[in-house]
């Protein structure tokens, strides 16, 4: 045992020796040891120091470039772990379709295959998506790098386009065409397919509304045959998003207050044509508000007149709706009083078991913000600075919700916009705050044409070209031309609102026309002239509108033996100043169901010229919301003319009828000459109508409302020369009219349309009457 242990340690040790001896320098060269194997292997892996790096098969893009993206470069000592590194680089700058890089000698050999350069993009088989819309969508552009990879990226974009636009059959397939030179035409050819529709719209858990009742409440709705201009019957996910908000919304007006959107899920058909789309809700229990209080320790404001604005009573249906409207009133009230940070908190304890809804409406003088800045989003057109001027608020200014209401209230009334949403976000800090103004461009432009029908197959035409927004300026520009056989006429209006850059109204009139009254009143006038406007504020709700005019008219072609008509016959040049003083205190400026607006208008004729009068006229609207859909319009209407030191001359008078007085046809009504039966219109007039709007249980989608009338007054009064008076000849008195009918207003995808159907009760024998009135435009 001793032999053998003495035995391995003299193996030992001889391995030990053995071992030093090949970490020694020269050591590759030991008898194949397997240390020098190692160092063998690693010497041939790092390989000679690369002395030149050529590059082949670059065509637009310079050797330097090709090295630059490279990790190895001339000087380094050869590594396979560099030249993959560099392999990646060049690929992923995607100039390359093809890279190989190989070693000959101490030379680096880098062959690239260059992706080409497209020429050309192009679109077949489009018709309901513009080129410029696919150009915006897609990167591959002429003069960009061609690529596998963007081409399938554009492919997705563009199908992603025509979903969102409902085709979600439509189809893409690029083809590229190789041209000289290393570059491609790519053509996108695309089968759009049809509008996928929704087929069906259902609603699961609710027990208290049926299904039209609700389909009428959200946006999207079902495909019909009339729906050809509508996009609310193709599926929108973004709309089935805003639909579950409008059903929450439309519940909790309701008294609703647990109801919930479970789901709402679209089902694809298996032909990709349809969509089924299931709502499931939760309605749950009806609440009515419990107790109501206010609390404040503002001193400025009084309890008791706080609560005369609260809309939520006690006793009555919980409506989320009318929170906030007192919310707002409140507020209102507040800023009113000077407490411009003033904030109104609403805290509702809702009783489950009771189903009582208890209100505390919290006021208290808010931290004081101030605004950051002012961002507009959505106008397309409009320019910015027309909407900036509209507000009542600028950057650094302290915020106020009053002011920025009315900012809401003024950029609504310039009817730019088909949707405006004035919001407040927080700032960069905790006493700033971004006001986001966010717009939806609408149609500015309008092409109206005008028709009516009388009882006597008189027909009325007129075309109007005018443009409210011109070059998003809020320039209005407006232009009528009539080569109708009753009229020819051209005349041509500019307004500039905010005339030198200030709430200044400036503007030109320039006008000619020649008209057939031979129906009317048996002669033919002939008009020319211009004039200027120019307009300032009163206050917030008031301005003053000043304006000059000069006219040359005449009557001529006269067919009447009436003594009147005769003795009017000949030239007179007007030379005439006036004013409009406008007073707005509408809750609404685009569709008011509160609130009241005055106008106040007068002309003096005498500043030179050859005619001399004082004309007045009034015009007054109040409006009142009796229910939710129904709003009384209330309207007055009067006017007088006076001369001085003359009498008035007959195209000076008020000929009314036709859209002034429904049931009745232009110049139909007042002073007449019964002999000749023409009219010699009024001195004066006094008119008012009573006009009630309601729903016409028709689908809104359609645009159509209707509303009755009945418009009531007298008119009468008429300068006649002694010579020419008669007592039964000439009708002058103020007789009194009343008329009664319905209003059917469309708004079409060509324009709006009007018709009126309207029946006399109280007229003169000698009136003349027309039931039916149609009239029709165009928006562009």
């Amino acid at each position: 045992m001793a032999r053998v242990a003495r035995f391995g340690s003299v193996c030992a040790l001889l391995l030990a020796v053995w071992c030093l001896a090949a970490s020694l320098p020269g050591s590759v060269s030991v008898g194949g040891s397997v240390w020098g194997i190692a160092r063998a292997e690693a010497a041939e892996a790092e390989g000679p120091v690369i002395r030149k790096i050529d590059v082949e098969g670059n065509q637009r893009i310079e050797r330097d470039t090709v090295v630059s993206y490279m990790a190895i470069q001339e000087g380094d000592t050869y590594s396979a772990s560099k030249v993959d590194t560099s392999l990646k680089h060049l690929f992923d700058t995607g100039l390359f379709a093809d890279v190989n890089i190989r070693r000959d000698g101490d030379t680096l050999v880098v062959s690239v295959v260059e992706n080409p350069i497209v020429n050309r993009v192009a679109y077949e088989g489009i018709s309901a998506v513009k080129e410029d819309d696919l150009n915006n969508e897609v990167q591959l552009k002429p003069r960009t790098i061609y690529t596998r990879a963007k081409v399938q990226a554009d492919v997705t974009r563009i199908i992603e386009l025509y979903r969102r636009g409902g085709r979600f059959a439509a189809t893409v397939e690029p083809k590229v065409i190789r041209l000289p030179q290393n570059r491609v035409d790519l053509v996108f050819e695309i089968n759009e397919g049809q509008k996928t529709k929704i087929a069906a719209i259902n609603f699961l858990g609710n027990k208290n509304f049926s299904d039209g009742d609700l389909r009428e409440v959200i946006s999207t709705s079902e495909s019909a045959w009339w729906k050809f201009f509508s996009s609310s019957d193709s599926y929108d996910p973004d709309r089935l998003t805003y639909d579950r908000e409008l059903l929450r919304r439309f519940y909790l007006s309701k008294g609703y207050a647990d109801f919930r959107v479970v789901s709402a899920v679209a089902d694809l058909s298996r032909d990709d044509a349809s969509f089924h789309i299931t709502f499931t809700v939760e309605e749950g229990e009806v609440y009515n508000f419990g107790k109501v209080d206010i609390k404040t320790n503002l001193e400025k404001l009084n309890k008791g007149e706080l609560m005369e604005l609260v809309q939520t009573k006690t006793g009555e249906t919980y409506n989320a709706n009318l929170i906030d409207k007192t919310v707002d009133a409140l507020t209102f009230a507040a800023g009113s009083k000077g407490y411009a940070f003033a904030e109104v908190r609403p805290r509702v304890h809702r009783d489950r078991k009771n189903h009582v809804v208890d209100i505390t409406y919290n006021i208290a003088e808010g931290p004081r913000v101030y605004v950051e800045r002012i961002d507009i989003v959505g106008n397309q057109r409009t320019l910015d600075r027309v909407i900036r001027r509209q507000m009542k608020l600028a950057e650094g200014d302290a915020f106020n919700k009053v002011l920025l209401d009315k900012s809401e209230k003024n950029i609504r009334g310039l009817q730019y916009f088909a949707k405006v949403d004035v919001k407040q976000q927080p700032g960069s800090a905790p006493d700033k705050t971004i006001i986001n103004v966010a717009v939806q461009e609408q149609s500015t432009g309008s092409l109206s044409l005008s028709f009516g029908f009388s009882s006597l197959d008189n027909l009325v035409a007129g075309a109007g070209l005018s443009e409210r927004n011109f070059l998003g300026r809020g320039l209005q520009v407006g232009t009528n031309v009539s080569l109708a056989k009753r009229q020819q006429l051209i005349e041509f209006h500019y307004t500039d609102p905010y005339f030198l850059d200030r709430d200044l109204v400036g503007g030109i009139d320039i006008f000619g026309s020649e008209t057939n009254y031979q129906s009317e009143a048996s002669f033919d006038s002939r008009t020319q002239g211009g004039g200027f406007r120019f307009g300032f504020p009163l206050s917030d709700n008031s301005r003053l509108l000043t304006r000059y005019q000069l006219r040359f008219e005449s009557i001529f072609n006269v067919t009447s033996t009436s003594p009147v008509i005769l003795d009017a016959a000949g030239s007179q040049v007007r030379s005439t100043v006036g004013y409009d003083y406008y007073l707005d205190e509408r809750n609404d400026p685009v569709i008011p169901t509160g609130g009241w607006d005055f106008l106040f208008s007068q002309d003096f004729a005498g500043v030179g010229g050859s005619v001399r009068y004082l004309s007045s006229q009034i015009l007054v609207h109040n409006y009142y919301q009796l229910a939710e859909g129904y709003t009384l319009t209330l309207r007055a209407d009067l006017g007088y003319i006076q001369g001085i030191g003359q009498n008035i001359k007959l195209n000076d008078r008020f000929f009314k009828g036709g859209q002034d007085f429904r049931g009745f046809k232009s110049a139909g009504l007042g002073p007449r000459d019964i002999t000749t039966d023409d009219a010699i219109g009024a001195n004066g007039y006094a008119f008012g109508t009573a006009e009630i709007s309601f729903p016409n249980g028709l689908p809104e989608a359609l645009g159509i409302t209707t509303s009755l009338f009945s418009d009531f007054g007298i008119v009468g009064g008429a300068d006649i020369n002694s010579a020419t008076a008669g007592t039964d000849v000439y009708k002058t008195g103020y007789a009194p009219r009343v008329s009664a009918g319905l209003s059917l207003n469309w708004k079409s995808p060509f324009g709006p349309v009007r018709l009126d159907f309207g029946q006399p009760f109280v007229k003169e024998d000698y009136d003349k009457t027309e039931i039916f009135r149609f009239s029709a435009g165009t928006q562009f």
